[in-house]
């Protein structure tokens, strides 16, 4: 079970990123209103903000705070919020309900879903580079780069398209680890070394916190297709059993739910080791790495 101040912690900052992104995201208004507000839809009003979270506390670690760090966690709730939009659509996962709520596409329809997750991508780059992020030019080049990295066909849309040709297929279990580590891992990563871009970290501070998320990002997989299979649809939010209605390989296809289970375990205590050298300022990361593997939605 989480502790208090951990739970405290997740809350407070899904507060603060979401407060951020009502902020940042455009009001409906003139003939693109419907897109806009397909967008505010699709981001605003649910979700755990646990990628956030991570961008929020590796940037303490740094001794970070406040506005800056707000603000890269909400160009990457956008991110992953465009990334759920399409995710939904028929030609997809084709999912009806994402956080308890109609899906973007049944909201409105696919063509403006589609619309919506364009125009969350490509804010978020906008987010980033707007020197409110930071001051620093190379800093915000390099945030920049890094969310280009983790969301393009080097990270989340290859993974994603390694999912889409592997349904109905036998994959072992290198083909997909590696399917995981850019469809989920890749933002995961990018949310964990965020704080490390802005903070001006050494190399071994952000090959820790890379170290972390590798492992980190691995664990929420496995505990997503535990979860998928067991899960109950008014907790998850979302339709349980599609990848096993697909004909999808996942962690729990291939090792079976012990194993599984076990493997997840390994993969969080691994990910928390990571942190050593960040002492007591790294504990909330730490918790972070229990938290996904002992989730329930």
């Amino acid at each position: 079970m989480a502790s208090l101040a951990f739970t405290q912690a997740l809350e407070a900052t899904a507060h603060d990123v979401e407060a951020m992104l009502d902020r940042l995201l455009p009001r409906a208004q003139g003939a693109e209103a419907r897109v806009m507000e397909a967008m505010r839809y699709g981001a605003l009003g649910g979700g755990k903000r646990f990628r956030a979270f991570l961008a929020v506390q590796s940037s303490r670690l740094f001794a970070l705070d406040g506005e800056r760090a707000l603000r890269v966690a909400a160009a990457i709730e956008c991110v992953h919020a465009y990334s759920l939009v399409h995710d939904d659509l028929p030609c997809m996962d084709d999912d009806d309900m994402r956080r308890g709520k109609p899906s973007t596409h049944k909201a409105f329809d696919e063509a403006t879903a589609v619309l919506a997750g364009d125009a969350l991508l490509t804010l978020a780059f906008e987010i980033l580079s707007d020197p409110e992020t930071h001051e620093d030019s190379r800093v915000r080049a390099d945030l920049v780069l890094g969310l280009a990295k983790a969301a393009g066909a080097r990270g989340m849309v290859g993974g994603q398209m390694i999912d889409i040709a592997s349904e109905g297929e036998e994959i072992g279990i290198g083909p997909l680890t590696r399917l995981h580590q850019l469809k989920t891992g890749a933002l995961i990563a990018y949310a964990c070394e965020a704080g490390a871009i802005l903070g001006h970290a050494s190399l071994s501070a952000r090959q820790a916190l890379h170290a972390y998320a590798h492992d980190l990002g691995l664990a929420y997989q496995i505990a997503d297709d535990l979860l998928d299979e067991k899960g109950d649809e008014a907790a998850l939010g979302k339709t349980p059993g599609k990848d096993k209605s697909q004909g999808k390989a996942t962690f729990l296809t291939i090792l079976g739910a012990e194993r599984a289970e076990a493997q997840a375990q390994l993969l969080a205590d691994q990910a928390a080791q990571h942190l050593e050298m960040f002492d007591g300022k790294a504990d909330l990361l730490r918790e972070a790495a229990s938290f996904v593997i002992n989730r329930r939605a």
